[in-house]
């Protein structure tokens, strides 16, 4: 079963390796704590920005959890990563039912930078995986994250 990918294309008002490192260094410091197992709690959200590096969340008494994978990365330009949580919100252990999210920065000028966004291979998350995109490609969704990104690039 295909099902379409996620697109987005933002624009934030930061050069593209200041908006790559916000989005891959910073990613504790923007990315909403609703929208993380351990909420209010959070200790730290980090993407290891590496081949093989984990997507990991840690939580009250250090508790971890890997929410994802590195799988391509061009320091300072792309990164894509597996997403490893299910569309139950669940961690997905298994790689072969996780999506994959990418993102491109692109100089516009010295201090604006587009970014390509997608989230792929849907279909990978089985029979739920197309209400999952549904989910996942409505306000509440990608669009929430991402407006909280270009607003911490903003600020």
């Amino acid at each position: 079963m295909e099902i379409p990918n996620i697109t987005r294309h933002l624009q934030v008002p930061v050069a593209p390796d200041q908006a790559y490192t916000k989005f891959v260094y910073e990613i504790n410091e923007w990315w909403p704590k609703a929208y993380t197992w351990s909420g209010e709690k959070l200790l730290n959200l980090r993407i290891h920005p590496a081949v093989n590096g984990l997507c990991t969340e840690t939580g009250p008494y250090e508790f971890r959890c890997d929410w994802g994978r590195v799988i391509f990365l061009t320091e300072g330009e792309s990164i894509a990563f597996l997403w490893q949580i299910g569309p139950d919100r669940m961690p997905e252990p298994d790689p072969d039912k996780a999506s994959e999210v990418f993102l491109h920065f692109f100089k516009e000028s010295d201090q604006k930078t587009r970014i390509d966004f997608g989230h792929r291979h849907f279909a990978r998350h089985g029979q739920k995986g197309g209400l999952y995109r549904e989910a996942m490609n409505n306000p509440e969704g990608w669009d929430f994250i991402l407006d909280k990104f270009v607003q911490y690039c903003s600020a």
